[in-house]
């Protein structure tokens, strides 16, 4: 065999190719492997990749552009047209918008695909066609999923494919009414090298379908697996460039689902919607509070009533606690659907200004449900409910508990108070305690006059009023 010399094709094709080491979480590009990511943190996510000059015209698909004074631009509403789901349209900020492109995010198995296939029947029944295109499943897979699901549409649409040229051709000759794209990582463009999921293919691929989603005006879903720590696979620019983020979120043991917005040019980012996931599907849940108070337990200990407000819907949940001595070291502190370090910090308001003595107590902290409450109101929830455990006490069934807990031991205001008082006195609460702040600016209502308020300004104060 004869070596290749220095002016060989051989050598001029190898000086030609350069290569570059691309982290698969954030998109950081360095020259050379490294095991952790100098950007994100992240270990062994540089993957090779050849890099190549992007090609010239991709800036002008859409034809130059001039500036426009802001007081000559037509104001317009929106082109919005609603799904029938009403926890989906509450979420998407009233329906789909018109040339938008959606971001669907979620653990797998969590319901998805289900999610956006019930969507497309509904749509293809009120509007026409519909494409679903799958890179992961044949025809034949998704024809069995719609039987389950009991989906029989006749505009709707499926594709098998995963290069991105070609769908765009079928798009544009069925123009559909809503295009969905199941995974955005199997999906592929031959102008780069890089293999289908990679940060490369998945910012040019989704770049593309948005210009051709904002040229053609038809709305565009993408669904995008998940990381281990919660985020969408992929670079983090792909929620940059789409018009709406929506996280699929619950856990496998419970039946529930919450689809929350994190991103959404057209509507509240704020909003949630609730399913059940049933035999035949995902079912609305019109009255979440109903359903997460169902098999709450008389006259326990460590079990308390509280109000989250999610978007302009608030929330009756059921938060646990269980206070018991510990024979380790360094006692557990485990919460579920709370933030840990907020729980640390009311454990240590409780240990210090009330003289409650947790520190050689493992203390757990649930919310009932797989729901998941960030809001600060919950917070005098937690604190009754490990004094409750603590003291061995139970609160009365009848009685919800709200309230922001500062490190000085006092109670702070809560917003929309009135609201969540009128939902609660639906439910048949007849009591309540809550920060004196609200109280005092509140005009009871018809719906409030039979509804005890208990208002208090310290931690002292709520418990001796709870107990």
């Amino acid at each position: 065999m004869v070596a290749p010399t220095k002016g060989s094709d051989f050598f001029q094709m190898k000086s030609k190719t350069k290569t570059v080491y691309v982290c698969q979480s954030c998109g950081t590009q360095s020259p050379r492997w490294m095991g952790k990511c100098p950007d994100c943190g992240q270990w062994n996510t540089m993957v090779e990749e050849r890099l190549e000059k992007p090609k010239p015209g991709r800036a002008g698909e859409r034809g130059p552009t001039e500036p426009i004074l802001l007081n000559e631009i037509e104001a317009r509403d929106e082109d919005r047209f609603a799904t029938k789901i009403n926890e989906l349209d509450r979420v998407l900020g009233g329906g789909i918008v018109a040339g938008s492109i959606v971001l669907i995010g979620g653990d797998p198995g969590i319901g998805k695909s289900t999610l956006v296939l019930q969507m497309l029947r509904q749509v293809s029944d009120l509007r026409g066609k519909a494409l679903y295109v799958s890179g992961e499943e044949s025809p034949g897979q998704i024809k069995m999923r719609a039987q389950r699901l009991g989906v029989k549409a006749e505009h709707l649409y499926v594709l098998a494919e995963t290069s991105l040229d070609d769908i765009l051709r079928a798009a544009d000759g069925l123009q559909p009414q809503v295009l969905v794209i199941d995974s955005i990582q199997t999906v592929y463009t031959p102008e780069l090298p890089s293999a289908p999921g990679s940060v490369g293919q998945v910012r040019e691929v989704s770049a593309r379908l948005m210009i051709h989603a904002k040229r053609s005006g038809i709305p565009t879903f993408l669904i995008g697996h998940v990381t281990k720590d919660g985020a969408i696979a992929g670079p983090r620019v792909l929620e940059h460039i789409v018009d709406t983020v929506l996280y699929f979120e619950g856990d496998k043991g419970h039946a529930f689902r919450v689809l929350r917005a994190i991103k959404n040019r057209f509507g509240s980012t704020n909003e949630i919607g609730v399913f059940e996931m049933k035999e035949g599907g995902l079912a609305e849940v019109e009255n979440p509070s109903e359903i997460f108070l169902a098999e709450r337990p008389k006259d326990a200990t460590g079990s308390v009533v509280v109000s989250s407000l999610e978007g302009t819907r608030p929330i009756l949940a059921e938060l646990q606690a269980l206070a018991a001595p510990s024979k380790l070291a360094m006692p557990r502190r485990t919460c579920i659907g709370v933030d840990s370090n907020r729980v640390s910090l009311l454990l240590a308001v409780l240990e210090k200004r009330v003289g409650m003595h947790l520190l050689g107590m493992d203390v757990f902290v649930n919310v009932v449900g797989g729901l998941r409450i960030d809001e600060p109101s919950v917070d005098l929830g937690v604190v009754a409910a490990v004094a409750s455990s603590f003291r061995e006490r139970p609160i009365d069934g009848q009685t919800m508990v709200m309230g922001e807990v500062g490190l000085t031991g006092e109670i702070r205001a809560v917003s929309q108070a009135e609201m969540r008082l009128k939902d609660a006195a639906k439910l048949g609460f007849t009591r309540c305690v809550l920060p004196a702040a609200n109280v005092e600016k509140m005009e009871k209502s018809a719906a409030l006059r039979k509804m005890e308020l208990l208002g208090v300004r310290t931690v002292e104060e709520a418990l001796e009023r709870l107990f």
